[in-house]
C-alpha cells in the first residue's frame, strides 16, 4: 500500500511503498519547538520505501545526528531522519490520509507540558519507546 502527503502549498510531495513500522506520538521538546505543536504525530517507514516526489525540501540539522525536512516555501515540516538510520520518520498530518495512521503510543511522554491530559489508553513510555 502506497502512503502519499506532502505540505501545505503543494510544493513538496512524498510517497511511501510500505506498510509503517510504527506510528507514535512525540512530547520531546525538540519536536514541539521545531512545530510549535504540545505533541507531534509520526508515523516511520523504512529509508528505501519512502521518496520524494516533487520538490527538494529545506534541511535543519535540529541535533549533531538528525536531520529535519521542511518546505521552503510554506514552512511544513515533514520528515526526520537520525543520520544514517534505515528508517525515517513523517508527520501524520502531512499524509494524504492522517486519519487511517492510529498512533499506538506516546513516547517522551516524562517531558509533556503538563497541561496535556493524555487521554485514551495507549501506552506512554519516557525515552524512544517499545520499537525502537
Amino acid at each position: 500500500m502506497a502512503h502519499e502527503g506532502g505540505c501545505y502549498c503543494g510544493a513538496l510531495r512524498y510517497r511511501a511503498n510500505a506498510e509503517p513500522l510504527r506510528i507514535f506520538h512525540c512530547h520531546c521538546t525538540i519536536c514541539r519547538r521545531v512545530h510549535a505543536a504540545p505533541v507531534v504525530t509520526w508515523i516511520t517507514f523504512l529509508t528505501a520505501a519512502w521518496s520524494w516526489t516533487k520538490g527538494s525540501p529545506a534541511e535543519l540539522k535540529s541535533t549533531p545526528e538528525a536531520t529535519r525536512y521542511f518546505c521552503r516555501e510554506c514552512g511544513t515540516h515533514l520528515a526526520f531522519i537520525i543520520d544514517g538510520a534505515a528508517e525515517l520518520d513523517v508527520t501524520v498530518g502531512s499524509l494524504r490520509d492522517p486519519a487511517a495512521a492510529e498512533p499506538g503510543y506516546h513516547i517522551f511522554a516524562d517531558t509533556r507540558l503538563p497541561w496535556l491530559r493524555l487521554a485514551g489508553d495507549l501506552p506512554a513510555y519516557d525515552d524512544w519507546g517499545p520499537d525502537v
